[in-house]
């Protein structure tokens, strides 16, 4: 990682980049980047919970929203008080944990505080199991670190620490592959929960190209699939793109900025534009 790479992600990118005037519904939040998490999870409700409310499909619809902005006006059309307010159920924008972490970082860029949405596997919910999951990252300038923080599940009792994330509790896509590759896990418990099909390598290596995507400021929806994704699922990839995979890997766990944009033009890898909007 190059020293400047904690500076690279104070800055939004295309999703996190706030609307006009929706800055000033940020006044109020805390200063503190596990407390901006905390709040959050005031601001977002998972799909399946929003059905339980009986909310209607236009209001499930949400959880297709990619771009931060659009997140907020939909808040901010169901409420219309500052995101620290805490909003009910009902009058929270529906979303994954990609909503959740997502949302967190662009509050703590704009805040000016390195932040960085990452996709892997949460592997405390069920034992010896790694399901799809997002959460977020913030760099700790005193321990000159990035602390991993599960913005979704802060005091759910999931996890001793989900606002520090202990080594393995979480892996990117990207350190799951290399573990896969290594031997060192069983590639068919890592998958997405409540499935029974999506489990296995092609589960992993999509999560890992999704977080190259959020590493370069492109966080994507859990099932956006482009690139080589779709051909990987359906069983179509073998040893050439393994080795691209571990490429990739291999550049996320760097974390050079400048590295990860240039294999990011790879179009093995490279978001569409359909997908940008």
């Amino acid at each position: 990682m190059t020293a400047d790479a904690p500076g690279h992600y104070s800055r939004p990118g295309p999703f996190t980049r706030l609307g006009p005037g929706q800055a000033a519904l940020l006044e109020g939040l805390p200063d503190d980047p596990v407390e901006v998490c905390a709040a959050v999870q005031a601001l977002v409700v998972q799909p399946a919970d929003a059905a339980r409310l009986g909310l209607p499909g236009e209001r499930i619809a949400e959880k297709d929203i990619r771009p931060v902005s659009a997140l907020i006006t939909a808040l901010t059309d169901l409420d219309p008080a500052p995101l620290h307010h805490p909003r009910s159920p009902e009058h929270r924008v529906v979303g994954t944990c990609r909503h959740f972490a997502t949302l967190a970082c662009a509050l703590l860029r704009d805040r000016g505080v390195p932040a960085r949405a990452r996709c892997g596997f949460g592997t405390y919910f069920a034992e010896g199991r790694g399901l799809d999951h997002w959460i977020t990252e913030y760099w700790h300038a005193g321990d000159g670190r990035w602390v991993r923080v599960d913005t979704e599940h802060l005091g759910n009792g999931y996890v001793d620490h989900p606002e520090d994330l202990a080594p393995g509790e979480f892996l990117t896509g990207g350190e799951a592959w290399v573990r896969y590759r290594a031997g060192l896990i069983d590639p068919g418990m890592f998958g997405v929960a409540g499935t029974e099909h999506a489990w296995g390598p092609h589960e992993i290596s999509g999560n890992a190209v999704r977080d190259l995507a959020a590493l370069c400021k492109h966080e994507m929806l859990n099932w956006d699939e482009w690139g080589r994704m779709t051909e990987a699922y359906e069983g179509g990839t073998g040893a050439e793109y393994d080795l691209l995979v571990d490429r990739l890997a291999g550049a996320c766990a760097d974390g050079d900025p400048a590295a990860l944009a240039r294999l990011f033009t790879d179009p093995h890898f490279a978001v569409p534009r359909r997908l940008i909007g």
